[in-house]
């Protein structure tokens, strides 16, 4: 009986257990789904402008739009620099799916990129979500990669800069960084002006931040501005392949060159080696990047005794037809100023010819030792030619107040004092124009404003005839002769500084010269850094090529031959370069 009751307990209580379980559910599902509602009420009626703006965010967002960067041009608006649209690859390790990963490898052949640095961006502990794969590749290449599909690789749009005339003007131009940044040269120094603004516009990405479609422009980019340089690209690479060539066959460490126009002391060329190319820069180490015309100093000999001449004339501590007797040596206080034969006596003319270092130092000593170093200042050592290239130097002139005799003597023959090539070029532009230094500019501009005089035209005239003879074959330049031309010149063979002293066997070959005499054209300055294939003399070294590039500058702007032994020839639309010129009728 007691078992029945149980049971039948049981039984009563079970339906009513059932009823009110079957109430909560029903009571759960009905307040989910007035919380459903509400909730999409609140989403799409009173929220709805908030969220839209919230999605928005996530799908709309805003990408920069690259510049233009501003050409260089030469002064004949020729290209020196400039930029092409490419497309640089980069991957999401994220979204590279397993089968594609084949696929990758492809890429990455394509690239010649190692199967190492694959492995390593997909790596399954690496967090990365953007990584390069390579930077401004050619149009082929985005082609074929493009076509393989590959889920993960994406593409972006940048400017590659591209440098027509390459290693010739690789040292002046300069180069940009893989990020468009101006590195050397004149991309460097002119960077703010070149490189333009980006843009900005709005875009509409995927879930995976991918751009999937531009919707307006909110800023439109500015390109930046083109530079126009004062360098003739002609020039340039005449230059560029003879300094070249002498540097090569005399097994140099480093030479360098500069043309200057005479009448406005603009840079037409300016080249320097060891030399790179712009446009490959793989492997290659800085000291190839140094523009030495313009960043390298050294003491310039024998290069600057037309200048003490010149200055003890115009100051008339000297006449024209003074006569310097030398015996091979002079000694002044403790030290002894020599020269490699003795010349007996000499006037001007011949103290310059034959390079003598007592006469030249004689004369020096004739003037008050502030007067001397006036006219090195005004003259441009010890100052920077201020041209606007990164990192110019002053070069070196040490005040007269510590000079004693043997220093004032030691400058005249060019000790003691430093320049670069540029500046000892620019110091030539007060002897080919008429006493007038003018100032240097690697920008093209139609009239130098702070030219300056430095000595009068006919101590400027009487000077220049006088280096005519240092060219003759009783010269120390013979080699410097350019046929059908005037020339004159000065050659300079300077001893290295070394740590404790000078070297006895390290040189400078140094030649700066102009033409045509009559009505110099050109300035050229030629420096080869320790010669060591056997010749060393700058008169050996420097001078040839000197006569070369000057011949071929002469040429290139159809400067009349003002040698009075030529007559015209008309040359052949083959070996034309500009216009009618003349050579030597011997």
């Amino acid at each position: 009986m007691m078992v029945g009751l149980k049971y039948t307990k049981t039984e009563r209580v079970k339906p009513a257990a059932f009823a009110i379980r079957k109430k909560l559910l029903l009571s759960l599902m009905l307040f989910s789904m007035v919380l459903l509602v509400s909730r999409a009420v609140f989403l799409q009626i009173i929220n709805t402008q908030f969220l839209q703006k919230q999605g928005d965010r996530r799908h709309i967002g805003v990408a920069s739009v690259s510049a233009y960067r501003g050409k260089i041009l030469d002064r004949n608006n020729k290209p020196l620099a400039i930029s092409t649209p490419v497309e640089s690859v980069w991957i999401n390790p994220q979204h590279i799916e397993e089968d594609e990963k084949d696929k990758l490898k492809q890429i990455a052949k394509l690239l010649k990129i190692s199967d190492k640095r694959i492995t390593s961006l997909l790596n399954a502990n690496s967090k990365k979500r953007f990584a390069y794969l390579k930077r401004r590749i050619n149009p082929n290449l985005v082609k074929k990669i493009k076509g393989l599909n590959v889920k993960g690789v994406y593409f972006e749009r940048e400017f590659k800069r591209f440098y027509p005339s390459g290693a010739a003007s690789a040292h002046v131009v300069g180069f940009t960084s893989v990020d468009d940044v101006g590195q050397e040269g004149m991309e460097r120094a002119y960077e703010q002006s070149l490189k333009g603004v980006a843009g900005k516009k709005r875009v509409i990405r995927d879930g995976k931040r991918r751009v999937i479609k531009d919707i307006e422009n909110i800023k439109a980019p500015i390109s930046g501005q083109d530079l126009v340089l004062s360098i003739d690209h002609r020039l340039q690479y005449l230059a560029f392949k003879a300094l070249q060539s002498g540097f090569i066959e005399h097994k140099a460490f480093s030479a360098s060159l500069v043309i200057l126009d005479a009448k406005n002391g603009q840079v037409l060329a300016a080249v320097s080696q060891p030399a790179y190319n712009p446009n490959n820069r793989k492997g290659l180490k800085g000291r190839l990047y140094r523009n030495r015309a313009m960043l390298d100093i050294y003491e310039p000999g024998s290069t600057v005794k037309p200048f003490v001449i010149a200055a003890a004339l115009d100051g008339g501590f000297i006449d024209e037809d003074i006569q310097v007797e030398t015996h091979g040596f002079y000694r002044v206080g403790r030290n002894l100023v020599k020269d490699i034969h003795d010349y007996g006596t000499l006037d001007l003319m011949h103290i310059l010819k034959k390079s003598s270092n007592v006469a030249v130092s004689k004369i020096a000593l004739m003037m008050p030792s502030e007067y001397f170093w006036s006219k090195y200042k005004q003259l441009g050592f010890g100052n920077s030619a201020n041209v606007g290239f990164p990192g110019e130097p002053s070069g070196k002139l040490l005040d007269f107040q510590t000079w004693h005799d043997f220093e004032q003597a030691t400058l005249s023959y060019g000790y003691g004092v430093s320049s670069s090539t540029l500046q000892l070029a620019r110091a030539y532009t007060a002897l080919a124009d008429d006493g007038i230094l003018h100032s240097v500019s690697l920008l093209k501009q139609e009239k130098d404003q702070y030219a300056t005089r430095v000595f009068s035209k006919k101590t400027a005239k009487k000077v220049r005839e006088m280096l005519e003879h240092v060219i003759k074959k009783d010269g120390t330049a013979p080699q410097a002769n350019v046929d059908g031309y005037r020339v004159a010149g000065k050659t300079g063979t300077v001893k290295k500084a070394m740590a404790g002293g000078y070297s006895d066997d390290r040189y400078l070959a140094v030649f700066a010269g102009l033409a045509p005499v009559s009505d110099p054209r050109f300035v050229i300055a030629v420096m080869v850094d320790e010669p060591t294939a056997g010749k060393y003399y700058g008169g050996q070294v420097a001078a040839p090529i000197f006569a070369k590039v000057m011949a071929g500058a002469l040429r290139t702007y159809g400067v009349e031959p003002d040698k009075e032994d030529t007559v015209p020839v008309l040359l052949t639309n083959e070996n034309k370069p500009n216009g009618i010129i003349k050579r030597d009728n011997r």
